[in-house]
């Protein structure tokens, strides 16, 4: 049997097929929709599914054989013993017979619930693995619309909560034989005995139908606040920087304390149902066996009945009254499982980004030139919805030039090289990498031809070799190279461990400026032919500024910098000026300070850069020894000849 567990029914994890994420009352019956959710999961892995469900059913028939065995036993040896007197061969008989049928019932439950375990894991595996490759795929617009704390409630909460039902099922799906075997037998066994079984199950299957339809509604609120209590517990733990330096603790906390309201009193009311639904199940069964002893006494007595018949009798309705406990349990389920198992796909519907490895938009066949790359945009046009950011941007990149992108907060400056690194594809207009369309690249060419550093790095919390290395096939020699162009080895060497030093979450044990080079030498490792940097230097002071960026103009590479800084323009060999999403002009620094708003933006960078430094220089002095307390990392030694400052 454990074979089986590594049989064909592994569906690959990228096959998920998903149900309509529309309106769950768009059909008009949840077990409806239960029961597609049951076949699409057996369908994605039916082996330990089929192994669970011949358990349960092999459970049901030793239940059934053991009420029968029990009537017989009653019959022949234990009403004989009080008149007559029975053999030793009878009682053993007997014992054996009730070993036999326990021995094989307990290896039932052991079958079914090892591959009901491997089902529900299994699927949850499926659909994680789903979700994940969801969300490293679809494109950024999709993350704009969507809470993070929804999309971490779509990976755990809701896959959890859209399998639960699986490991019921098997013997859900048992008790159902055993009703019906047990509807037989009682016939059989007498008239009056299947009266009382034919009032007592349409009963109970009407009672769990109704109640999932109730439940429903609720049920789908309950799943919609706890995604609403996981988003904001991520915003306030995320931006526990702003909650504390602003006091707004208590304000979060009410926040929070009345989303959590909201997910009790709705999921009080789910509770409400099944405490009333749950005794109701239990009570069945009960009120069955009292029936049966009244009607069994009478049968006894007119002498239609045998006390062996009416044992069996009593002992199938006390059987049912724990199995009907987990069809309840079933029942309860279904309806979460929907609502939650439609979260799921409508996660899964968002669409593929057509930059995503994979996506199949790309052909893979199409590679770019050897040696510098140039860029090369025309009529590029985008908007985020309704909202028009760019407009008709049309410029070249020279291969090995450097060109600063200027404008004002709002300009589209971040959208734009969003653009060029196909985190969002252009709404119309071409952009093309070394003469060939971005569109008809494979990603991964596009991505080891072109790295973008933005202005808001993230580090994870690993050594900082682990971060700028990422996983990639790159070599020591290379991670140390990278940190030595991104002007980051001076500080790595000077922490205690070098850079097998563990930096905190988001490299929060760092400065900004060091956060950035890292991120810097992390883009660097990857020897790309084009750079593109998003302020990515805004931390770092001027003079390391300049440095790092003549040794990547020494290189060769070809960069184009979002840049705000004077000094930084002055190093570029053009400037593009954009101007509410489009290109007011481009040419020499110099040259376009004749334009009256490009020589006030500017000088107002510059005035403000002057008294930045100058303040930066005297924080540094003063508070050298605290800058990277908390993890050694460590402030670095201001006092070196670059004078250098973050």
């Amino acid at each position: 049997m454990t074979a089986l567990l590594h049989s064909a029914d592994d569906a690959p994890d990228d096959e998920v097929p998903h149900l309509d994420a529309g309106d769950p009352t768009s059909t008009p019956s949840v077990t409806r929709q239960g029961v597609r959710e049951i076949t699409r999961f057996v369908r994605m892995h039916p082996a330990p599914f089929v192994w669970s469900l011949v358990g349960g059913t092999l459970w049901s028939f030793m239940v059934v054989g053991a009420a029968f065995l029990l009537g017989v036993i009653t019959d022949r040896v234990i009403e004989p013993a009080f008149a007559t007197g029975v053999t030793a061969s009878a009682v053993l008989w007997s014992v054996v017979a009730l070993f036999l049928v326990g021995t094989v019932r307990g290896l039932s439950v052991v079958i079914r619930r090892w591959f009901g375990s491997v089902t529900e894991t299994r699927m949850q595996r499926s659909l994680r693995s789903a979700v994940v490759d969801r969300l490293l795929t679809m494109p950024m617009s999709s993350y704009r619309r969507r809470p993070t704390g929804e999309l971490l409630a779509n990976a755990d909460v809701d896959v959890t909560t859209a399998t639960q039902m699986l490991m019921p099922l098997p013997f859900s799906l048992g008790v159902i034989v055993l009703i019906v075997i047990s509807l037989v037998s009682l016939i059989v066994a007498d008239g009056v005995f299947g009266l009382v079984a034919m009032l007592l199950f349409p009963a109970m299957a009407i009672l769990s139908r109704r109640y999932t339809e109730r439940v429903h509604e609720p049920a789908a609120l309950v799943q919609a606040k706890l995604g609403n209590v996981s988003a904001i517990a991520h915003e306030s733990f995320d931006g526990a920087l702003a909650v504390k330096t602003l006091g707004l603790e208590q304000a979060e906390q009410v926040r929070f304390e009345t989303a959590a309201a909201d997910l009790r009193d709705e999921a009080m009311g789910v509770a409400r149902m099944t405490a009333s639904f749950q005794p109701v199940i239990d009570l069945l069964p009960s009120l069955g066996i009292v029936l049966l002893l009244l009607g069994g006494a009478w049968r006894i007595d007119t002498g239609d009945a045998t006390p062996g018949e009416l044992v069996s009798a009593v002992a199938l309705f006390g059987w049912l009254a724990f199995p009907m406990r987990i069809v309840g349990f079933l029942f309860e389920s279904i309806p979460r499982a929907v609502v939650s198992l439609k979260r799921v796909d409508a996660l899964l519907a968002e669409p593929v980004d057509s930059s995503a490895e994979g996506s199949g938009d790309a052909p893979v066949d199409v590679r770019l030139p050897a040696g510098p790359l140039g860029l090369r945009l025309s009529d590029v046009g985008f908007a985020y919805g309704d909202n028009p950011v760019l407009t008709s941007v049309s410029f070249d990149v020279d291969p090995g030039e450097v060109v600063a992108l200027v404008g004002s907060i709002g300009s589209g400056k971040t959208t734009l090289v969003h653009l060029l690194s196909r985190l969002d594809d252009p709404d119309h207009g071409v952009i093309e990498l070394g003469g060939v369309p971005v569109t008809e690249l494979d990603p991964d060419e596009l991505r080891s031809a072109l790295s973008l550093v933005g202005q808001e790095t993230y580090l994870f919390a690993d050594a900082v070799e682990s971060n700028v290395r990422f996983d990639r096939d790159i070599s020591d020699d290379t991670v140390a190279e990278a940190l030595d162009r991104a002007r980051a080895a001076r500080f790595v060497d000077r922490l205690p461990g070098g850079w097998h030093t563990v930096v905190g979450e988001r490299g929060v044990t760092l400065s900004g400026g060091q956060r950035q080079r890292v991120s810097l030498a992390r883009a660097l490792a990857g020897r790309p032919r084009v750079l593109v940097l998003d302020d990515a230097t805004s931390a770092v002071d001027p003079v390391v500024e300049a440095e790092i960026l003549a040794g990547l103009r020494s290189e060769g590479t070809t960069m184009l910098v979002v840049a705000h800084r004077l000094s930084t323009i002055e190093l570029a060999d053009r400037v593009v000026f954009l101007v509410d999403g489009t290109v007011r002009a481009q040419g020499v620094h110099a040259d376009l300070l004749a334009d009256p708003d490009y020589a006030a933006l500017v000088t107002a960078y510059e005035d403000d850069d002057e008294f930045d430094v100058e303040i930066d220089v005297e924080i540094d002095v003063d508070d050298r020894t605290d800058a990277g307390a908390g993890a050694g990392a460590g402030a670095e030694e201001r006092s070196s000849p670059t004078g250098e400052v973050d």
